[in-house]
């Protein structure tokens, strides 16, 4: 989260925009977007220039001959009108053309739009832009991170931004690695992906260095799909900026018909799915409605989820508290696929103030595994009640957070290719050694009275699967002795007796 002095530098480029007629938040974040791109990309094309000076030519250079005029430093200095006139004129047909023909980027910048009206306004944002760090690719997902809080009401369809410290619990306890092919099926703004990104980055050196994996991380690990085209450009302006060169963020909508094809090709998904409520089935993929028949978002894509994943494959993903308890046939028999079909591994309970001030909706996480043959043993509950942040619509930050503890408790726990020094693909077959490996967990003999504990798969199929954290867990009375009534009315007595007496001298003086 930014504070200080950066904050108040990014509040004076939204005031500039507001107070120069562009008052659409998501407007002002995408002129802005712009701008910081292509800030950046002057700097990526700085960079390649001083290892040319050692390897003697420019490798990929953004910028060809003729077309220095378009880069940040010279747009900076040039004169306001003229600097004006370029960016619409030639920097933003550069912007679109950018990464190629028919690459996922041009096809998202085709329909950009430069909407800043006066030369006066471009040249005070730049100034005030040149005077933002954008050197740690941290404070870059910050810095969009506090852009996107400034949308004051969720976005269509259930769309929550998710926060930045939630994506990371998630990304740090799925442990994203060179060899994932990662997804998200509902995107935004790619949040998920550039925290995974960071993540392999920050834990698996080796997938920059290798040739193979340098690859990989490029051009083939992270998939992104969305159907707001606003959307797609800035989640792929923020890959891009966070040094992803061609990332496959691509226009879809994953519940529709159309949207087949991707079966089994991922090994992790990270997601929060939008709860718009309900669909009709005529826009509902037939092969969704087969595994749950529903019209309810948040459940179809539960099921797309497990459509897309490998086996051996892991899923942590944000759902409403109803999917936990809804007493539905569609949401049963969701619950008893991922307890007797597939791995459920943990139910994180989140505090319904964690997604204000866009909504004050209840949520958890669910980490699954797909197997097509069951496995689940005992699974991990978490009661999260602090995230680090007031539950109020301001989300300042505060001492309490769980969040660290989540994280230090579900670490603890084997995985089963640290149990057999295998791949996941091999778990289906693995779950009674998985089962024998998890007796010595730390977990396992938490109270259920604890912050965390874990339920065996017996007795949530006895519970008709229902995963609401209240259902198992076991509130602590502490015990209060009472004075017998009668002593009680005593004492009443006593006391109406005094009141009475008090009375009759207080009306004796006044009389």
């Amino acid at each position: 989260m930014i504070t200080g002095e950066l904050k108040s530098k990014v509040d004076s480029v939204w005031n500039a925009f507001w107070s120069g007629g562009i008052s659409n938040p998501l407007e002002v974040i995408e002129q802005f977007t712009y701008l910081l791109f292509i800030r950046r990309l002057d700097e990526l094309q700085t960079l390649k220039e001083k290892r040319a000076r050692v390897t003697g030519t420019i490798e990929d250079p953004i910028f060809l001959p003729g077309q220095s005029h378009l880069r940040w430093q010279h747009l900076k200095n040039a004169d306001a009108a003229q600097a004006h006139q370029t960016m619409a004129q030639e920097v933003f047909p550069f912007l679109q053309k950018l990464g190629g023909e028919g690459s996922t980027y041009s096809d998202h910048m085709k329909d950009a739009r430069y909407t800043i009206p006066t030369a006066a306004l471009l040249t005070k944002v730049v100034d005030l832009i040149a005077d933002i760090p954008m050197d740690n690719r941290d404070t870059n997902g910050d810095l969009y991170e506090y852009l996107l809080s400034k949308i004051a009401s969720a976005g269509t369809n259930g769309q929550f931004r998710t926060p930045r410290h939630i994506i990371d619990l998630m990304v740090a306890m799925t442990a994203p690695g060179p060899e994932d092919e990662i997804c998200d099926p509902a995107c935004g703004t790619a949040g998920f992906l550039v925290a995974a990104s960071d993540y392999v980055r920050d834990n698996h050196p080796s997938a920059l260095t290798n040739t193979k994996q340098r690859d990989h991380f490029h051009r083939s690990m992270f998939h992104g799909f969305d159907f707001d085209s606003t959307m797609l450009r800035i989640g792929s302006m923020n890959m891009l900026m966070h040094g992803i060169e061609a990332p496959d963020i691509r226009y879809r909508d994953s519940l529709s018909e159309e949207a087949g094809g991707d079966s089994e090709k991922y090994t992790l998904i990270l997601a929060n799915p939008p709860f718009a409520g309900s669909l009709d089935y005529e826009s509902t993929s037939k092969d969704l409605q087969q595994v749950v028949k529903t019209k309810k978002t948040e459940l179809l894509f539960l099921a797309l989820f497990l459509k897309l994943l490998k086996p051996g494959g892991r899923a942590a993903v944000i759902v409403p508290d109803g999917v936990l308890f809804g007493s539905s046939k569609a949401h049963k028999a969701l619950r008893k696929m991922l307890v007797e079909e597939q791995k459920l591994d943990a139910v994180v309970k989140l505090p319904s103030g964690v997604f204000k001030p866009y909504a004050g909706v209840s949520t958890a996480i669910l980490f699954f595994t797909k197997t097509n043959s069951g496995g689940t043993d005992d699974v991990w509950f978490y009661d999260v009640r602090a995230d680090g942040f007031s539950l109020d619509d301001k989300r300042n930050p505060v001492e309490a957070n769980d969040l660290p503890d989540v994280l230090e408790r579900w670490g603890t726990r084997p995985s089963l290719a640290e149990v057999r020094g295998t791949s996941l693909e091999a778990a289906p077959t693995l779950a009674e050694e998985r089962s024998t490996s998890l007796e010595a967990w730390p977990e396992l003999s938490r109270a259920r009275t604890d912050q965390s504990f874990t339920v065996p798969k017996g007795e949530i199929v006895a519970q008709d699967y229902d995963l609401s954290l209240n259902r198992y867990k076991e509130i602590e009375y502490d015990e209060v002795e009472h004075r017998p009534p009668l002593e009680i009315i005593t004492d009443i007595e006593a006391l109406e007796l005094e009141i009475a007496q008090a009375r009759e001298e207080l009306k004796a003086m006044l009389s």
